[in-house]
């Protein structure tokens, strides 16, 4: 009997609970590609400030 009851046993603690990793699994998913999304867009920005404080140090040095 009881080699019957601990397969079912694990079964209804072990399925919702893997259903459950799964879905946070993925909502981690969704959140780390949304933070890469918003990391291009900051390094992108640092690029174009990047080239204007160039250019702006050149005039100075240009300037003298």
């Amino acid at each position: 009997m009881e080699a019957v009851i601990v397969p079912i046993a694990i079964a209804i603690i072990g399925g919702p609970m893997m259903w459950l990793l799964h879905r946070l699994d993925r909502r981690n998913t969704d959140q780390h590609d949304q933070s890469m999304k918003i990391l291009t867009e900051v390094r992108d920005d640092i690029k174009i400030v990047n080239r204007r404080l160039n250019k702006h140090i050149d005039w100075h040095a240009e300037k003298e």
